[in-house]
């Protein structure tokens, strides 16, 4: 159920449907499968935010492109930014990991 909850607020938080007309997509024509697998990445980091409680997911955005997942936004402390580094470098498909989180107490 948890899971399930956690896809949800994914989806919520602003997954982008694939709708492509051509070969590729703008992000510097990426191709299509591409762009879905970046989505897929960008909505399993978002998940997995969303079931740690030490990580603010509504806080932090997560951007993916060709592997490489882009944090930003604020955290409380330093704890809770090298956690949602930690996250998102443990997804499955992320290549490198460019943490921008700045940290507000």
């Amino acid at each position: 159920m948890k899971y399930v909850r956690a896809l949800t607020f994914a989806a919520m938080a602003g997954v982008t449907i694939v709708t492509a007309t051509g070969c590729s997509v703008a992000r510097d024509q990426q191709s299509v499968g591409e762009y879905v697998d970046d989505a897929g990445i960008t909505a399993a980091v978002k998940a997995k935010f969303a079931e740690d409680k030490t990580v603010a997911a509504t806080s932090i955005s997560v951007e993916t492109l060709n592997g490489t997942v882009q944090l930003s936004g604020f955290a409380k402390s330093q704890a809770e930014k090298d956690q949602a580094q930690s996250i998102a470098r443990t997804t499955k498909g992320v290549r490198e990991v460019r943490n921008s989180i700045v940290v507000r107490p």
